[in-house]
């Protein structure tokens, strides 16, 4: 029993290849997992809720709400139940929904809810699955960490034969298995990660603060916490949120917040990645009540933030691995080199603000990894998700030398 204790969400939506559901839920449940379905409306036409709640011996979901008695179906607290969320069939429609975020079922609302890795195993006729539309929305998917199982080649409902008939139930299942057996290279290690803008009051209503999105932190996050690393999250503000178990996040706004959580929680770490784009200055003062508007001109007196890195820098223990992150306008590769001397870093992560597609706001990023030798790797402009992986493939370099 490959998956016991496991809980797996099984999503069915409306194809033709919905049948294969009963199949799947069989197996899982063989493999001792514990298995919920959330189906679409229309996957009812293609197989009936009673065939899948008597397979998973779970109450089949579809509505928000159970017409008889009003009972809620929270898409959180199905979300959070999952330790995996996989939709078989996926069909284009769905996908569709999927990578624009529209919420109009439980089976998409709870996707978009989900904590815990996706799969999609994809289904549709050979046309529709080749269409730009379609594979622009799968590479989408992918971009978002989604897991997909490649459709196999052959007789379609159509006639047709070519791609896009969805794998069998027993190469799903497998897929899942891998999936939760998979070494996880960074099980048992601990990492704090920054991330996001800090805000620095200026008064009770306004800041100093930056375009920082926390977009690359939480990747980084994310991928760390895929590879089974605990995380501690110092997150600066930001509307993004972790989807992983494994990460802890605690919210700041100030430099000095995030300084005194990342002294307070780096010792107990193995490694830390600061990736936060960290104010350099503060107003040295914070007026107590809103400054009015006048006629002469406003003045604000800065004074320097603590270098967070540098300070971990100083505490840093045999064997931690401390990162830190250089966004750069000029001379970025001699910056970076003296930045990683200074704060006693192991490497360093440039982008510049030069390079299209890099930088604040964006969902990609172009990166130069610096260590302390003054080796360079430069990689080409990829997602943000990909460059997590580059950068935590990095960090378990330097955990195992």
């Amino acid at each position: 029993m490959k998956l016991k204790g496991k809980n797996i969400l099984l999503g069915v939506t409306g194809g033709i290849a919905a049948y294969k559901a009963a199949i799947l839920v069989r197996l899982l449940v063989k493999e001792g997992a514990q298995v919920k379905v959330v189906m679409t409306k229309l996957a009812k036409e293609f197989i009936t809720p009673l065939t899948l709640a008597t397979l998973s011996k779970n109450p089949i979901l579809v509505d928000f709400f159970d017409p008889e008695d009003g009972r809620w179906n929270s898409h959180v607290d199905i979300g959070l139940w999952a330790d995996l969320y996989v939709i078989a069939p996926a069909t284009a429609n769905s996908m569709g929904k999927m990578a624009n975020a529209v919420a109009d079922n439980l089976l998409i609302t709870t996707y978009l809810s989900a904590r815990c890795p996706v799969m999609l195993a994809p289904t549709m006729d050979l046309d529709m699955y080749q269409h730009p539309a379609n594979l622009k929305n799968i590479e989408t998917l992918k971009s978002y960490g989604n897991i997909i199982v490649e459709p196999d080649s052959g007789e379609l409902a159509s006639g047709l034969v070519g791609k896009g008939r969805m794998a069998e139930p027993e190469v799903i299942t497998e897929r899942i298995i891998e999936h939760f057996s998979s070494k996880k290279k960074l099980k048992s290690k601990k990492v704090l990660v920054t991330a996001g803008p800090t805000y620095e009051p200026i008064d009770p209503v306004r800041f100093i603060g930056n375009f920082s999105s926390g977009k690359m932190g939480y990747a980084i996050a994310e991928e760390l916490a895929n590879q089974g690393a605990e995380v501690v999250l110092i997150s600066g503000p930001t509307h993004l949120k972790p989807c992983n178990s494994l990460i802890t996040r605690i919210d700041i706004q100030t430099a000095q917040e995030m300084h005194d959580a990342a002294v307070k929680h780096f010792s107990t770490c193995d490694a830390a990645i600061m990736s936060a784009a960290v104010a350099d200055f503060k107003p040295a003062t914070i007026a107590k009540e809103k400054v009015k508007r006048g006629k002469d001109n406003m003045q604000i007196d800065l004074t320097p933030n603590k270098d967070i890195a540098a300070e971990l820098g100083k505490l840093k223990k045999n064997k931690q691995v401390l990162v830190g992150f250089a966004l750069e306008t000029n001379d970025e590769i001699k910056n970076a080199q003296k930045k990683v001397q200074n704060k006693n870093l192991d490497f360093i992560v440039l982008n510049s603000l030069k390079e299209k597609g890099a930088g604040f706001g964006v969902d990609t990023n172009k990166i130069c990894i610096i260590d302390r030798l003054g080796n360079t790797k430069n990689f080409e402009l990829k997602s943000k998700k990909e460059v997590a992986v580059d950068i935590v493939n990095e960090l378990i370099t330097k955990i195992e030398e």
